[in-house]
């Protein structure tokens, strides 16, 4: 069987690229990325863009099965165009199962909500595709490590209610996926890859104290607040709408969701946010 993981040399991409090779299953693996150059040796690297679909065709050529990773372009209309387009072009290039990552909480959503392309992938998906799978990713871990380093200035975590998040590490949703694209029986499965734990504000506010050190508090905020204190910090506005949406989808509850799926796939138990801020610190 021939696997490929598109967007392999982003951060994801490379970790499904290594959950794959640790099953040891009797499998090909073909990475597929915009920069083939910068893929680590051992497998088979091909050139593939989203955003131009005609290079597609041939990365996905002889396909078995696909794992389409969405990209970090944020701007309005983008990742939904381009998921698309990969869709399309891994049903033309005769890929038996498709494997979309996509978000909890995933619903109608209008654009520029970061969920929209997701709705419209998960759509596209189900509609065209021969067989397909759909991973749901929770909030990254690293990336809450990320927002508390960012925030320790103010020492304050904002939400726009008193929300709860069920952070996973990135390494157990590649883990998740890793074990759809190998494994049997997830044709027409939609999985949620998220943590052990579901965090309050005063939790994340108590890990964020812990990881970086000095004292964080939790404050519920507006949205015009929220909005208004990114700009104010020089953020672009594709990435305001981006965590404003995030804000938006915690407030509802979107990632208030704790499933069995990682270890249920992955056959380990996903660590819990404590395990991923200490590894952080202690590299």
């Amino acid at each position: 069987m021939r696997i490929g993981v598109s967007g392999a040399s982003g951060h994801l991409g490379k970790a499904v690229l290594a959950g794959i090779a640790a099953h040891n299953a009797d499998v090909e693996v073909v990475a597929i990325s915009r920069t083939p150059g910068s893929l680590a040796r051992g497998v088979e690297a091909r050139s593939g863009d989203y955003d131009r679909p005609e290079t597609l065709a041939s990365a996905y050529a002889g396909l078995d099965r696909v794992v389409i990773i969405p990209s970090a372009d944020l701007r309005k209309g983008v990742r939904g165009r381009q998921l698309v387009a990969a869709i399309d072009a891994a049903v033309a290039a005769g890929v038996k199962q498709i494997v979309l990552v996509s978000a909890v909480g995933t619903r109608k959503q209008e654009e520029p909500h970061i969920g929209a392309a997701y709705w419209l992938g998960e759509q596209h998906l189900i509609k065209t595709a021969p067989a397909w799978t759909i991973v749901r990713m929770s909030y990254y871990a690293e990336a809450f490590a990320q927002d508390a380093q960012m925030s320790a200035g103010m020492g304050v975590l904002t939400g726009l209610n008193e929300s709860r998040v069920a952070y996973v590490s990135r390494d157990d949703v590649a883990a998740a996926i890793a074990g759809v694209l190998v494994g049997e029986g997830h044709d027409g499965a939609i999985y949620s890859a998220t943590g052990p734990k579901s965090f309050t504000g005063a939790e994340r506010a108590a890990a964020a104290t812990a990881f970086v050190g000095k004292p964080f508090g939790f404050v519920v905020v507006t949205e015009e607040q929220l909005r208004g204190g990114l700009a104010q910090a020089g953020l672009p506005e594709d990435l305001v709408n981006a965590i404003a949406s995030i804000q938006s989808d915690y407030a509802t509850g979107a990632f208030d969701v704790v499933t069995g799926d990682v270890e249920y796939l992955s056959g380990r138990a996903p660590r819990t946010l404590e395990d991923v801020l200490s590894a952080l610190s202690h590299p």
